[in-house]
């Protein structure tokens, strides 16, 4: 007794075949249609790929100093460079002066975990440095957030370091 697999002309699913005249087909229950993996996509390259962050990343910057140059803040500077760190907007809303990280990411699903505590405190870091520059004596001072994702609104957390 042999069995073998031939396809169906109405379905295309594969249905045994049975060289024994006492085997009914309806003995043995037909087996998983079998599932088809798609080929992978070749991995880009890394030059390629820190490209495409970098763009993700300016693009995420101009959607985060509009948003919040809509509410309100004025642009002081963008993407200042210390020994320390780097901060990605310097903003000032009246006597207040907001150092602010912009983490941006391919979905808002990612947006939770896209700042840590090592991160902000590199930006600390960097505001301490920048402080004199930018704020006068009666200044406050803090570090923000800001999470950009595709088809959101930018989300802004305040004073995200306490430190």
């Amino acid at each position: 007794m042999s069995a073998r697999f031939a396809g169906t002309a109405d379905t295309g699913n594969p249905a045994p075949v049975s060289d024994d005249p006492d085997r009914h087909d309806t003995d043995r229950p037909l087996p998983a249609p079998a599932r088809r993996v798609k080929p992978r996509p070749a991995r880009p390259r890394p030059a390629a790929s820190r490209q495409a962050a970098e763009l993700r990343g300016r693009d995420g910057e101009r959607r985060a100093a509009w948003y919040l140059w809509l509410k309100g803040w004025r642009i002081l500077d963008r993407r200042v460079r210390t020994p320390s760190g780097e901060v990605d907007l310097v903003a000032r809303k009246g006597r207040l002066i907001a150092f602010v990280e912009v983490k941006t990411r391919q979905s808002a699903a990612e947006l939770d975990h896209a700042i840590d505590e090592r991160r902000l405190a590199r930006v600390a870091a960097a505001a301490e440095i920048l402080m004199p520059l930018y704020a006068g004596p009666q200044d406050d001072i803090r570090i923000d957030v800001i999470l950009v994702a595709p088809r959101t609104l930018p989300r802004h957390i305040e004073n995200a370091w306490i430190g």
